[in-house]
């Protein structure tokens, strides 16, 4: 019986961890060593660009523009969905655009 209960605690802790990184990913993480400035530091840029809107989907990737390295935030708002893209190197705002009925 005690095997058992290590081994859903184990079992547990193992799902907790498989989540919490799941959470950190994002499409074009590959890119990250090239960026200057974080996930998390860009994220804060593209909130204060639209404030009050929450971010649905977030990637880092290679872009014309700017340093050519650019995070791209998908931001709902009670008008509708945004577009910010923030350079990774600078974090410059190089974008901010209403989204249409399409999406890419």
């Amino acid at each position: 019986m005690k095997l058992h209960k290590t081994v859903v605690i184990v079992g547990l802790t193992g799902a907790a961890w498989l989540a919490a990184t799941a959470a950190h990913a994002y499409e074009g993480q590959q890119y990250a060593k090239g960026a200057a400035i974080t996930l998390e530091q860009a994220s804060q840029i593209a909130r204060q660009a639209v404030p009050g809107a929450t971010i649905v989907d977030q990637e880092l990737e290679q872009e014309k523009g700017g340093s050519g390295l650019r995070y791209s935030f998908d931001l709902k708002t009670p008008q509708g969905e945004r577009e910010i893209g923030v350079d990774a190197k600078t974090g410059k705002v190089l974008e901010d655009s209403v989204e249409g009925s399409e999406k890419d």
